[in-house]
């Protein structure tokens, strides 16, 4: 029983002096003043903003191993620089990564993260299996995605080709691991995504047959979409299509899909992304990291988009945290389109129910309300932040506040502001251990 909490339920209710009840992994009230019952562990919310748990909609754990690396560079020049090193990872590597990238994420208020892998170095161990791993050992739900690239540079693609896989074996591979992994309950926490990686290295065919075997399979789609002007002017050239309209061409739009970034989209692309349900994937600081651009994300919310926020990978967006996407996509929009484009309470729904619509969670997850799911993240809003009279005010526009609790299904990962599920401080050095061996593995051969 969480009590004296200003409890925020995303639905529409909020309660100033709330409290919320779990019983095993659901929730079963909701309202103000104190629980109606009496036996259980009592958690005292005063001071602090309670929160459906956040969810990232689009994450590159590995990454996690080579941060701080062509800081200055457009994506394009960036993939480049790190195609070499990426193609060098192993197994060891990307548990570690995943494990402090995971870890990091609980901290900042995540209770579901996806996560888009696309190399898999041939006799590198099972790369898949250990992000899955690192994901269990922290105690968040995990929606990895199976990601592939299949067009190198002698295709007319972006990576060389020693990155890149053939068909079959994309196929073959990427469903052994939905039948291995795929936990399709409503408690699950384990779903498994099909992910080409993006038009620029992703043949035509491979799009088409990954879209199939998803729809055969019952599992959603994924994939980057109009990031970059670099982007658009590959896909016109080699397509004679804009990215959005190549996507729709090939079936790749549609409730059960969704794109990361889309920053550089057309009036029509807005519209179409609305009419067919396609969620989008907003990640704020990479895309200015990158300097790729700002989102038409208030466009998309008028329309009727579903969007979701996603921290990226590390590699692009340095130890941001997800509840810090927040402030990044007001200030983002406000500055592109006024002080109006987008309210904290607009910001904290993305960053929850319209999270969970994009992976296909929202009927369990994403809000506060009887039946659903447990994952709650409970912010201290008190002290200096006191002096914001509005808590969703104060824990979207400023830093990231720290976490009292965070639960996934009643468990608890984050107590008094620390990871408790692996030790925190384990989980820091596993992460600098894996950057360290990837460096090693890569100038082996550079």
């Amino acid at each position: 029983m969480i009590e004296n909490a200003h409890v925020v339920t995303v639905s529409g209710d909020e309660y100033p002096d709330g409290h919320i009840v779990i019983e095993g992994d659901r929730i079963t009230a909701v309202g103000s003043g104190k629980a109606p019952v009496q036996d259980g562990e009592r958690i005292d919310g005063a001071g602090c903003l309670a929160t459906p748990g956040l969810v990232n909609t689009h994450h590159h754990l590995y990454q996690w191993a080579s941060q701080g690396m062509a800081v200055d560079s457009t994506l394009f020049d960036w993939l480049t620089t790190l195609y070499k090193p990426w193609s060098k990872m192993d197994a060891e590597v990307v548990a570690g990564a995943a494990t402090a990238g995971l870890g990091w994420l609980a901290k900042s208020g995540c209770t579901t993260s996806a996560d888009h892998h696309y190399l898999f170095p041939k006799g590198r161990g099972d790369l898949f299996a250990a992000g899955i791993e690192a994901a269990r050992e922290v105690g968040v739900r995990f929606h990895p995605c199976r990601g592939s690239m299949d067009r190198g540079e002698s295709q007319g693609g972006l990576p060389p080709d020693e990155v890149v896989e053939d068909l079959d074996t994309v196929l073959a591979e990427t469903e052994a691991a939905i039948d291995r992994y795929h936990d399709p309950s409503p408690g699950s926490m384990l779903r498994v995504g099909v992910a080409p990686c993006s038009p620029f290295s992703v043949t035509r065919e491979l799009m088409v047959e990954s879209a199939r075997l998803a729809r055969a399979k019952g599992v959603r789609l994924h994939t980057h979409l109009a990031e970059t002007l670099d982007e658009e002017e590959h896909t016109t050239e080699q397509f004679g299509m804009t990215p959005a309209e190549y996507m729709d061409s090939i079936g790749w739009l549609g409730p059960d899909v969704w794109l990361a970034h889309c920053v550089h989209l057309r009036d029509t692309d807005v519209k179409r992304l609305a009419e067919t349900g396609t969620g989008t994937a907003h990640c704020p600081s990479s895309n200015a990291r990158l300097g790729a651009g700002i989102a038409r994300v208030a466009d998309l919310l008028k329309e009727g988009a579903t969007v979701g926020l996603g921290v990226d990978g590390p590699a692009s967006a340095e130890f941001v945290p997800l509840a810090g996407e927040l402030r990044q996509a007001i200030y983002l929009q406000r500055a592109r389109y006024g002080p109006t484009a987008l309210t904290a309470r607009q910001a904290l729904e993305m960053a929850t129910l319209g999270g969970a619509r994009c992976l296909g969670r929202d009927a369990d997850l994403g809000t506060l309300e009887p039946g659903k799911l447990a994952d709650v993240a409970l912010w201290r809003v008190d002290g200096f932040r006191a002096a914001v009279d509005d808590p969703v005010v104060a824990f979207a526009f400023g830093p990231t506040p720290p976490l009292a609790r965070l639960l996934v299904g009643g468990r608890t990962v984050v107590d008094a502001d620390t990871l408790v599920t692996v030790p925190q401080d384990e989980a820091g050095r596993r992460g600098a251990d894996a950057h360290r061996r990837l460096m090693r593995l890569a100038e082996e051969v550079l």
